[in-house]
C-alpha cells in the first residue's frame, strides 16, 4: 500500500500548519515495540538474494516508511510488485523483498524485534559473500 503525500487527506489547514493523516494503514498492534530507521540504497540495489533461507525467501517483518528520495520495487510472495517514489507514505506487509531502481533514500518504522532477526539474516549473508 502507497500513498502519495497530495493523496493524504488534510486534517488540519491553517496559515501555520498542515496535518494529513491516512487512517487504516496497517495494524502494528502485534508486533509489540517499533524501531526507526534510515535506509539509503545504490540504484540497482536487488534484497532478494540477501533473503534467501528467510520465511519464503522474503522479509517477513511489516515495514511503514517514507521515500525521501527515489524509488523502490517491492516484491510480493503474491507475484505482485509495487512501485513507490519520492513523497510517497508507504506499508510493506510481510513476504516482501525490495529493488532500488534509483539511488534511495527512506524512512521506516519496522517491529524492532522481527526486523533486527531479518537485519541480522543480511548480515551473515553479507559477511560470507565478502570472505
Amino acid at each position: 500500500m502507497k500513498r502519495d503525500k497530495q493523496a493524504v487527506p488534510v486534517r488540519v489547514d491553517t496559515p501555520d500548519a498542515v496535518a494529513r493523516q491516512q487512517t487504516g494503514f496497517g495494524d502494528a498492534s502485534e508486533y509489540g515495540e517499533l524501531g526507526g530507521e534510515y535506509f539509503t540504497f545504490a540504484s540497482g540495489t536487488d534484497l532478494t538474494p540477501l533473503l534467501e533461507g528467510l520465511e519464503d525467501d522474503r522479509c517477513q517483518c511489516p515495514h511503514w516508511g517514507y521515500v525521501l528520495e527515489g524509488s523502490l520495487t517491492a516484491s510480493y510472495s503474491d507475484g505482485r510488485e509495487e512501485e513507490t517514489g519520492t513523497g510517497d507514505l508507504f506499508y510493506w506487509p510481510p513476504g516482501h523483498t525490495i529493488r532500488a531502481n534509483d539511488d534511495s533514500e527512506i524512512v521506516m518504522f519496522s517491529p524492532q524485534d522481527e526486523h533486527t532477526a531479518v537485519i541480522e539474516h543480511v548480515l551473515a549473508k553479507v559477511e560470507g559473500s565478502e570472505r
